[in-house]
């Protein structure tokens, strides 16, 4: 008897100590049922994937790290947020953005980081780096490229997710350091590339979180290197600003984490 408890608490023990160091990516290999499982669409193992390019990376880890496994930017803030507020419900998150990325990056990895994952809900804020590389020179970052290539994206998904939530986010910048140089070219291009994001979340019955009015406004509260320190990218208190307009948006189509 006292062998076989023995060997009981050390296999418990160890399986315990196997869950400490589980990977982020270890969600994966959930079923869909077990993160579905909340009934009466009440939420309970709803999964929220955020795709995007530096300013949703927010340098996030890629190990096991949990401490920093959400990056820093406004994906950590809802995270925590929603979290904290529905422990019971048992969210799981994904932050699997990447410096740099345009939308062709996003389709070239977005079998492994985002249909692999199987997310409830696909959180995608990107664009940004496709409007600096045709200011830059680069003829074929067009916008008809750009919504081409974002719509393949959303079908994609669709067809294979058919019950997935979208939530498109807006591209923004404010004229701050080089950017406030190139303002006009960067004002032009952007907004055209916010129609297209508007047009997407229309067609694909998609959250649309629009963030240039959003940030436009704030500059009534401090200067705009205070929210946007190079024009692009968010400071601490403009990540702010994206989380709580993102739960803003969200909690109107999705009940259940407000």
């Amino acid at each position: 008897m006292d062998h076989q408890r023995r060997k009981f608490l050390k296999g418990a023990a160890a399986l315990g100590a196997a869950a400490l160091t589980l990977p982020a990516s270890s969600f994966q290999a959930m079923s869909e049922t077990d993160r579905r499982s909340g009934p009466g669409g009440k939420g309970d193992g709803f999964s929220f994937l955020f795709q995007g390019d530096s300013i949703t990376d927010g340098n996030r880890s890629r190990n096991n790290d949990w401490n920093h496994v959400m990056g820093h930017g406004y994906a950590y803030l809802i995270a925590s947020r929603l979290g904290y507020d529905h422990p019971a419900k048992q969210f799981h998150f994904f932050n699997r953005g990447i410096s740099g990325n345009k939308v062709p990056d996003l389709l070239q990895r977005w079998q492994v980081d985002t249909l692999d994952i199987k997310p409830d809900l696909l959180s995608i804020l990107i664009g940004i780096n496709d409007a600096s590389a045709a200011i830059g020179g680069a003829a074929e970052f067009t916008i008809e490229r750009y919504e081409k290539e974002y719509r393949s994206l959303l079908q994609n998904t669709r067809e294979q997710l058919p019950s997935v939530q979208f939530v498109l986010c807006e591209p923004f910048i404010l004229p701050v350091g080089k950017l406030k140089e190139k303002w006009d070219e960067y004002l032009a291009d952007i907004s055209k590339r916010q129609r297209v994001i508007r047009r997407l979340a229309g067609e694909y019955d998609g959250i649309y979180v629009g963030l240039q009015n959003s940030f436009n406004k704030a500059l009534s509260r401090a200067p705009a290197d205070y929210w946007i320190w190079d024009g692009i990218h968010p400071m601490p208190a403009g990540h702010e600003l994206i989380a709580r307009e993102w739960i803003s948006q969200v909690e109107k189509r999705l009940k259940f984490i407000k």
